[in-house]
């Protein structure tokens, strides 16, 4: 599925370290260069999201359905009954298109992803200053329950157990510059 000239992009961070404001900063910075790779998921839309701009929204059957097919290039179920992974058209489309795919996934699926593709695939983990600030972050979002902010921060301290498998660790304490680290990191690996 992949030559030796195509190259994957990936970012990884527990929920509300800011991954995602990154990516988009990193997508407006290089756009001729990368194209985000839209997730699979079943967890429902937030508002505000659109279905195969944010994600694919799935149902958990079609999900299932998706995964005994070999339709995906890695899944996880990240949170109980919460789904996501990254399809192999996904993938093929931004190939097409003559740009590299840029992956905003969980831990262990950047590491499966890594571990099939191995030095074709750069691996970015960005990292929070602590759990009390990611904390903070996750309830000033006010998209997610006081269980759901346990849970994700349950969560982040099992995923910063693993960021040392990663190619480059990025601290964000300070958003410009962990962006600009990582468009630095990007065009050095592109």
């Amino acid at each position: 599925m992949i030559t030796d000239n195509q190259k994957i992009i990936i970012l990884t961070a527990p929920s509300g370290a800011g991954k995602t404001t990154i990516k988009t900063q990193l997508l407006k910075a290089l756009p001729e260069r990368l194209s985000f790779s839209v997730s699979a998921t079943t967890r429902k839309i937030r508002e505000g999201e659109k279905d195969g701009v944010d994600y694919h929204y799935m149902s958990l059957n079609d999900f299932k359905t998706q995964i005994d097919a070999s339709s995906f290039v890695e899944w996880e179920m990240v949170y109980p009954g919460m789904y996501y992974g990254t399809t192999v058209n996904e993938m093929k489309r931004i190939w097409n298109e003559g740009k590299i795919p840029l992956l905003d996934i969980d831990v262990q699926g950047a590491l499966n992803v890594k571990k099939q593709f191995g030095e074709q695939v750069l691996t970015i983990f960005i990292e929070p200053p602590s759990l009390e600030v990611l904390k903070e972050r996750l309830t000033k979002r006010g998209t997610d329950s006081t269980e759901n902010i346990k849970t994700r921060i349950d969560k982040a301290e099992e995923e910063l157990g693993y960021k040392k498998e990663f190619d480059l660790l990025i601290m964000n304490d300070d958003l410009q510059k962990a962006t600009n680290e990582t468009i630095r990191a990007v065009l050095t690996f592109i």
